[in-house]
């Protein structure tokens, strides 16, 4: 993948927030993007002369991804890159979390990307080549109160990515992951869903308290057009490299994570009860 010019990417979740700047930084780098969205008709306002073309997808819909696919393909001829970016984010205690919220939780950002990535894989077997970059994020790596069903799909994406970069190495395709630590976007005002915690007090307090201390991390994260970057290097890079970290402190964290004992990062993370 050398030249990158008229390479084609496909991108989940493109409405707005990360996706939606990845699909404006690949466009002005004169590639094909296939933005994918539920609902088409709510088409964010991309840059103008892009050579950007709309598709409808949900993540959770198997056949309506066969279809997308389809239909990208018959537009642009070939698809070069698949980034799975759709998800969201359930917060609350985990005690009360019901089926139904859990159930659609991991159906979207878990489910939905093995979806989208089991049926790619064909095509790109087919045409001896690929490019498959999961968004994932620091919630894969380290976990935050009140974000257990959350960091679950986090660390669940992790884990199936470096496996699946095995699986299709013999196949020259690879696998990339990008963890995004916290970024400005609407993530925080509207792909969140809350649970609630009815008359328990105790999970109240500290729920609020948790929650205006991480939201007020993210709002003052990076832009998402610093994670747009990192999926378009990841997009070219020719190394081996699997995970990519950026932003909101999340290559510092990391380090952190690494270089101090489990108990002294546990407590340091407890500070945001």
């Amino acid at each position: 993948m050398k030249e990158h010019k008229n390479k084609v990417v496909l991108i989940t979740g493109s409405s707005s927030g990360i996706g939606k700047a990845a699909v404006n930084f690949f466009a002005t780098k004169e590639w094909c993007v296939a933005a994918t969205m539920r609902n088409p008709k709510k088409e964010p306002d991309y840059k103008k002369g892009s050579n950007v073309k709309v598709f409808k997808l949900d993540v959770t819909d198997r056949a309506e991804i066969e279809q997308c696919i389809k239909d990208v393909m018959n537009t642009f001829g070939k698809i070069d890159v698949v980034v799975n970016n759709a998800g969201y984010g359930l917060i609350g205690p985990l005690e009360l979390g019901t089926v139904k919220q859990v159930k659609k939780q991991m159906d979207t950002n878990v489910i939905g990307l093995i979806n989208v990535t089991q049926l790619i894989i064909p095509y790109f077997r087919e045409q001896k080549e690929g490019r498959i970059i999961n968004i994932s994020s620091i919630a894969g790596k380290v976990a935050l109160p009140f974000h257990s069903f959350y960091n679950a799909t986090k660390f669940a994406v992790e884990g199936l990515s470096e496996s699946l970069s095995y699986e299709l190495k013999p196949f020259n395709i690879k696998v990339k992951l990008i963890e995004p630590g916290a970024i400005k976007t609407r993530f925080y005002d509207e792909s969140l869903e809350s649970i609630k915690v009815g008359n328990i007090k105790e999970y109240d307090n500290h729920m609020a308290n948790s929650l205006t201390k991480i939201h007020e991390f993210g709002r003052n994260g990076s832009g998402p057009e610093e994670v747009a970057k990192a999926i378009f290097t990841a997009a070219v890079d020719q190394g081996n490299r699997l995970r990519y970290a950026v932003g909101g402190g999340a290559p510092f964290l990391l380090f952190l994570k690494r270089i101090t004992p489990a108990p002294l990062f546990r407590s340091m993370i407890r500070k945001f009860l």
